[in-house]
């Protein structure tokens, strides 16, 4: 996912020192954060930056817009940290119907973020 923030540095904070994620990159133009890319430890990642509301388009939406599903093999103790935390809870954790436990959080932009094992489905072998 990619997404942009009002408060870019906090968001990114809040994403590392909170949630866990691996500051991997950020490049930062005066106070505005040109570019960053935080990695999940157990694979995968997202790209965030500063909003400018007079950037060109709107690609990665408007602040507080997005949503993403994290995959983690951690899922109750991740929920157990992040609500001793404080974080913001939108979806209690509990085993879905489709195999996976799961639980959703706020970000302090209003970004959701949901966290559970779920990998998806297996892709189909090819075609001849």
């Amino acid at each position: 996912p990619t997404l942009q923030a009002q408060d870019a540095p906090a968001l990114i904070d809040f994403l590392v020192d909170t949630v866990g994620f691996r500051r991997t990159a950020v490049y930062e133009d005066g106070a505005r954060v040109a570019h960053a890319q935080l990695d999940w430890p157990e694979g995968g990642g997202i790209m965030l930056g500063s909003y400018d509301p007079d950037g060109p388009g709107e690609a990665c939406g408007k602040p507080g817009t997005s949503g993403a599903y994290v995959v983690t093999d951690e899922v109750d103790a991740l929920y157990a940290r992040l609500a001793d935390a404080g974080v913001k809870i939108v979806g209690e954790i509990e085993d879905k119907p489709y195999g996976s436990r799961e639980f959703g959080i706020a970000d302090p932009e209003g970004n959701r973020w949901f966290f559970g094992t779920y990998r998806g489905e297996p892709r189909p072998g090819p075609t001849p």
